[in-house]
């Protein structure tokens, strides 16, 4: 029926985007949304923090940099359910972002290549993992007003 009312008024599929039919599709609630921001979320803080209490042991570097570069994706992706994931990605490639999200996105895929294709595994991989958190600070206050000015002028007021 509903294809008919359409096919009626003039309003065909082909007419509206591709993005605008599933996110028309997919409707949420505001509480939905919410709810599903903060249990991705906390999900991926659990796995970050996993991945980082599996470092200690012997063999746990590979663990260590998949659970931590999980969490890490798990969490930024979290946000897709507050603003939808086409703004999300708007958002991240915001050229104010830009540097901010290649850095974060280059180090989440070189944690995973130090890991599985490096000899220096641990050393790589705990630097890049230090490298994602910095990179994935420096982003989440792009979203902060004048988050990133107060940041860069406690530093130089520290090494001044």
């Amino acid at each position: 029926m509903e294809k008919l009312r359409k096919v009626l008024t003039g309003q065909d599929d082909e007419e509206q985007g591709l993005v605008t039919q599933v996110l028309d599709a997919s409707t949420l609630s505001f509480g939905t949304r919410v709810r599903w921001f903060a249990i991705c979320f906390v999900a991926g803080v659990v796995c970050s923090i996993l991945g980082t209490a599996l470092l200690w042991l012997p063999q746990g570097i590979k663990l260590f940099a998949v659970f931590y570069t999980l969490g890490n994706i798990v969490a930024l992706a979290s946000t897709c359910f507050l603003v939808g994931p086409v703004k999300q990605l708007k958002s991240m490639f915001d050229p104010k972002r830009l540097i901010a999200t290649v850095v974060m996105l280059l180090c989440l895929i070189l944690t995973l290549c130090s890991v599985f294709w490096w000899d220096k595994k641990r050393f790589a991989a705990v630097l890049f993992c230090i490298l994602q958190f910095l990179a994935m600070t420096w982003y989440s206050l792009s979203y902060i007003p004048f988050a990133r000015d107060a940041v860069t002028k406690c530093f130089t007021s520290c090494l001044a």
